[in-house]
């Protein structure tokens, strides 16, 4: 227990190093006023960054979460190679848009559509990755986190979106693939490899006359396999098939073959669903991604929910498609702060730590 004077005097010259900063006043029914500090600007400051396959988003926030700067480059048609290499582009892109010498980098969380793991065994272009992340180390000199993106997109939404008020929630990534992220207290479930909530992986179809095919369930899924079903389905007197799922959406209101195709995709999201409840029995789904996030397909998923197993709430994401540059903030943000602080990060994939280059072959 410290005296008010040192406690004074050790905030003061915090203060006078911009390591905090005054945050608010606190009025009470009695006794006199008192200030809340918070982290300054100079206390440090985080890069998260979405390296998808249509896009890199990239966001620098200080540790107290105020955002300093943002950067995205489109793709198209980029090998994972290419993708990777862009990202070093981006951060740096990041670095011109505001003073972030003046303040240390703590920590760079990368997020990608990938199973990640301590050996990166299933990523495709680890051999380009891995340099990258070692040469963001030494122009930075901060640790490379590494995280599967809808993992980061369900972190977000429990800190900042729909989850926010409670302690155990899946959140449902459906559109261009198939993913689940699993929160559980604040923490990511990963499972013993990095796999888990690979929805996308089930045996699928099951059936007498069909044997189960490898990602079945992620092409079925997937928004390219549903506009296949909606243009066999399309009548020519409804004009041209939807080119998009948001076309294809928007259409439910003059289509009667748009509505049908979007409300058996409900009952197939609602066939999903059901499964991951049954075996992790969550107080919440958070439905995200370009097709799951649409308020229409809510009745029909909760319908096929409650009617296979219990009641559970679903609902959409509230981040839209900001959830996994802010997840992997977030990230970041965690594992600076616990490394601070002198504890444990909470981020299981710290690299290169985990996996150097000379020993991608072993």
């Amino acid at each position: 227990m410290f005296s008010k004077p040192t406690m004074s005097a050790a905030v003061s010259e915090l203060e006078r190093y911009d390591l905090l900063a005054p945050a608010g006043i606190n009025r009470g029914s009695v006794g006199r006023t008192s200030v809340t500090y918070g982290l300054g600007q100079k206390a440090g400051f985080v890069i998260g960054v979405d390296c998808g396959t249509t896009h890199i988003n990239a966001v620098a926030r200080g540790l107290d979460g105020a955002t300093l700067a943002t950067a995205e480059l489109p793709l198209i048609d980029k090998s994972a190679d290419e993708r990777f290499l862009l990202i070093e582009d981006v951060v740096a892109r990041l670095f011109s848009e505001f003073e972030a010498r003046s303040a240390p980098l703590r920590a760079i969380a990368i997020a990608l559509p990938n199973i990640i793991s301590a050996s990166l065994e299933r990523l495709s272009g680890r051999e380009t990755l891995i340099p990258v992340l070692e040469r963001l180390r030494a122009a930075y000199g901060a640790p490379a986190l590494l995280e599967n993106n809808v993992n980061c997109a369900a972190l977000a939404e429990y800190h900042e979106g729909s989850a926010k008020q409670y302690s155990f929630t899946i959140y449902m990534q459906i559109g261009v693939k198939t993913g689940m992220g699993i929160v559980l207290d604040g923490r990511l479930f990963r499972g013993f490899k990095g796999g888990a909530g690979e929805i996308g992986h089930l045996p699928f179809p099951w059936s007498e006359h069909e044997r189960p095919k490898w990602q079945q369930v992620e092409t079925y899924m997937g928004s390219a396999a549903l506009l296949e079903r909606a243009a066999g389905r399309w009548s020519e007197n409804e004009g041209a098939p939807p080119k998009s799922a948001s076309e294809l959406f928007a259409r439910t209101h003059q289509s009667a073959t748009a509505r049908a195709i979007v409300e058996q995709h409900a009952r197939d999201i609602g066939n999903l669903a059901a499964a991951c409840v049954s075996v992790l029995d969550p107080q919440l789904i958070v439905l995200g991604g370009g097709v799951g996030q649409n308020p229409q397909l809510l009745p029909g998923v909760r319908s096929v929910v409650n009617e296979l197993c219990w009641p559970v709430e679903v609902v959409n994401g509230q981040l839209s498609n900001q959830a996994t540059v802010l997840g992997a903030v977030r990230l970041a943000i965690d594992f600076a702060m616990a490394r601070l602080l002198g504890e444990e990060g909470k981020t299981a994939f710290l690299y290169p730590t985990a996996l150097t280059a000379d020993q991608l072959g072993n």
